[in-house]
C-alpha cells in the first residue's frame, strides 16, 4: 500500500500503513469517411423527415473519445470535427487528417446539439432520465446514480464505482479491516509522535444498520499546530447521511474530551472533511497528556457510536 502524507503508522490491532493517445493517423482512404463527406449527403436525403437518433448520434461522435460533441466543437479546415476535451489532446492537429486545426468552431453541429434531448451519461448506472443538451450538463454534476470515488485516504485511489463495488475494493485491495457493529474502540500507538508530520492511520469500515462508513483518523498540521483529527463518512448520499449521528471520545487521566456530529458523505473528499475541521480534533500535547503524560509516546484510545436520527 502506498503512503499518504508524511507515512503509514501502527494500530493497536497489529497492522501497519503509511499515512497516448492512441494512433490518431488515418490512411488516404480512410478520409473519404469522415463526418461531412460520409453525413452529409445522407441528411441532404432527410430533408422532410428528422433524422433518427442513431444519424445524429453518428454526426456528433467525437472521432478520438467517441463520446457525443457538445459546444464548442472544433473543426480543421478540411471539415474534420472533434470535442473541446479532445483538441488539447490531439496538439492542435487533426485527428483524421493531420492538418492544423487552429479555433475554428462548427456552429452547425454545436446548433445540432443544443436542440438534441439526451440520456444521461450514467444510463448504465440506473439512470433512465432525458434531458435537454444544458439541462443534461447540471443533471450530471448531482445525478444519484453518478459512481463515488474510492475514499481510501492513504493515497491516491481512481477507482470509482457504487457503494458494493468499493466495499469489496477496499477489503481485496486496500486490505482495510471490515467491522460489524455501531460501537467500536479504536487504540492509536505510535512511537516517537514528536517526528510525526502529515500522516494517516489505516481506514477503518463499519457496517452498521446495513450501511458502510469509515473512520478516518490522521495526524496533519493546523495552522502550525500538531494535531490529530478522527472523523466519519457515509458511504452513500448527504441527504442518507443525514439520517444518522455519531460520537467520538478519546481521554486519559481523568479527563476525557468528546465529539458529536454527523456523518459527511464520501462525495466529499477526506481531505474537504478534514481542511473543514469537521470532526474531533486533538492537539498533539493533549493526545501525549491523554496516553500517559511521559510525551514520549502515543497510546490513545479512541471510542465512539453510531446511530439513526429519529
Amino acid at each position: 500500500m502506498a503512503p499518504g502524507g508524511g507515512g503509514f503508522l501502527k494500530e493497536a490491532t497489529e497492522f501497519c500503513i503509511a499515512s497516448a493517445d492512441s494512433d490518431l493517423a488515418t490512411s488516404d482512404a480512410e478520409l473519404g469517411s469522415s463526418i461531412y463527406r460520409n453525413t452529409a449527403p445522407g441528411l441532404g436525403r432527410n430533408l422532410g423527415r428528422p433524422a433518427s437518433n442513431y444519424d445524429v448520434d453518428e454526426l456528433l461522435e467525437c472521432p478520438v473519445c467517441m463520446n457525443l460533441m457538445h459546444p464548442p466543437i472544433y473543426q480543421c479546415p478540411n471539415g474534420h470535427t472533434l470535442c473541446s476535451n479532445c483538441k488539447g489532446r490531439v496538439h492542435n492537429s487533426c485527428p483524421t487528417c493531420r492538418h492544423e486545426l487552429g479555433n475554428i468552431r462548427c456552429l452547425a453541429l454545436e446548433k445540432v446539439s443544443e436542440s438534441l434531448e439526451l440520456p444521461c451519461r450514467y444510463k448504465e448506472l440506473g439512470c433512465h432520465d432525458i434531458f435537454p443538451y444544458y439541462s443534461k450538463i447540471k443533471h450530471e454534476k448531482h445525478c444519484k446514480h453518478r459512481p463515488f470515488n474510492c475514499p481510501y485516504s492513504g493515497n491516491y485511489c481512481s477507482v470509482t464505482g457504487d457503494i458494493p463495488l468499493l466495499v469489496g475494493h477496499l477489503k481485496n485491495d486496500h486490505k482495510v479491516d471490515m467491522h460489524d457493529g455501531c460501537s467500536f474502540n479504536h487504540r492509536y500507538v505510535k512511537s516517537s509522535p514528536q517526528e510525526v508530520g502529515d500522516a494517516t492511520w489505516m481506514l477503518s469500515v463499519f457496517n452498521c444498520f446495513g450501511r458502510q462508513f469509515c473512520l478516518h483518523f490522521e495526524a496533519f498540521h493546523l495552522e502550525m499546530a500538531p494535531v490529530y483529527m478522527a472523523f466519519l463518512r457515509f458511504m452513500g448520499e448527504e441527504e442518507e447521511a443525514k439520517q444518522f449521528s455519531y460520537s467520538l471520545e478519546v481521554g486519559g487521566n481523568g479527563r476525557k474530551l468528546t465529539w458529536k456530529g454527523i456523518p459527511r458523505s464520501i462525495r466529499d473528499s477526506h481531505k474537504k472533511v478534514r481542511d473543514s475541521q469537521d470532526g474531533l480534533i486533538i492537539h498533539r500535547n493533549l493526545a501525549l497528556f491523554f496516553s500517559g503524560g511521559n510525551m514520549k509516546e502515543l497510546k490513545l484510545r479512541l471510542s465512539g457510536r453510531i446511530w439513526e436520527v429519529q
